[in-house]
């Protein structure tokens, strides 16, 4: 077999720089993610872009734009590095254990679910890195349109072929408001009642929100009292607090309505439903680690639903010690 003249010029730097540059439509992200200066990614381009004898970036103004050589080069890039995880994989396998990394990032009401999930996968495979980003949807759509992440965990994951979707979990968002609240007194309080009240709100962007008024929308009905907290925590607190009433993720206060902190107001059209989904472009190849995680999610998806659905209650040992195993 002959030898491609690009073997010798090539390194795996090269690459895992390009690929960062390509993923994120800058360099200077792009030195970010990978810990290094933008003139060191600059450098490693231009040594790159020798060795094909192609340009692959072309700055017009501050904006970054991809050639046609550059798309070429990171189809195969990512062929390359889908083989050597698989290769990584498969050496774990020969020694007996699994190692890798999973970079997950999770919609901020997804956080109250996702961690029970990576406790039970790293009980299983102990030596899998994890790391979590939590955001809201913009956000993780963004991430998700740059490759930033292995997987995004989100709801109302947008119509596009180019996805591949999983949903794993039902989101059912409710309308909350104190014990005491007069509401809970009136015979059939609607939307615009609840309206009239401050309503506590996530910022724009936030998942949990556009649904809100989108609902709002379509029953013609103005959110004209808003107080707009930044996280889920500070809206369930200031509820709590008698600040306001809010909509919020059943999951994310099932402790304080076990508690009777909280109190679910009976309106029309809620609770509001949509599934949390994993979602990663079609044309990113999952991990090794990816894969072995997403049917580690559909195994165990039962029981994740029936934990979720019952009354709180911790989950059953799963036989893992929070203590770094010995090197």
């Amino acid at each position: 077999m002959t030898t491609p003249k690009l073997l010798n010029k090539l390194t795996f730097r090269q690459l895992q720089v390009f690929q960062a540059v390509h993923d994120q439509h800058s360099y200077s992200r792009a030195a970010e993610q990978l810990g290094l200066t933008q003139p060191a990614v600059s450098a490693q381009i231009r040594q790159l872009e020798q060795a094909l004898g192609q340009p692959l970036f072309k700055y017009a103004g501050k904006t970054l734009h991809v050639l046609p050589a550059a798309d070429a080069l990171a189809a195969s890039v990512r062929a390359i590095f889908g083989q050597v995880s698989r290769l990584q994989m498969a050496l774990s396998d020969i020694s007996g254990t699994i190692h890798g990394e999973l970079n997950l990032a999770a919609v901020s009401t997804a956080q109250y679910v996702v961690p029970h999930m990576l406790a039970r996968f790293r009980a299983h495979f102990p030596n899998v890195q994890v790391r979590l980003k939590v955001c809201n949807r913009s956000q993780a759509l963004e991430r998700l349109a740059e490759y930033r992440d292995d997987l995004v965990i989100m709801a109302r994951v947008p119509e596009d072929r180019d996805l591949v979707i999983m949903p794993i979990l039902d989101n059912e968002m409710i309308p909350l408001v104190w014990p005491g609240h007069p509401l809970l007194q009136a015979a059939t309080p609607t939307l615009e009642d609840f309206a009239r009240h401050y309503v506590l709100m996530r910022e724009p962007g936030s998942g949990v929100r556009s649904a809100f008024e989108e609902l709002a929308t379509e029953q013609d009905v103005t959110l004209a009292h808003r107080i707009e907290l930044g996280t889920n925590e500070a809206v369930k607190q200031g509820v709590m607090a008698q600040l306001g009433v809010a909509v919020l993720p059943r999951l994310a206060v099932r402790l304080e309505l076990a508690a009777g902190l909280l109190e679910t107001l009976t309106l029309p059209d809620f609770p509001l439903r949509h599934s949390w989904c994993t979602v990663y472009p079609r044309e990113r190849f999952p991990t090794p680690v990816t894969e072995l995680f997403l049917r580690f999610l559909r195994e165990h998806l039962a029981e994740f639903h029936a934990h979720f659905q019952a009354p709180p209650r911790p989950l059953p040992n799963h036989g893992v010690v929070c203590l770094p195993l010995p090197s």
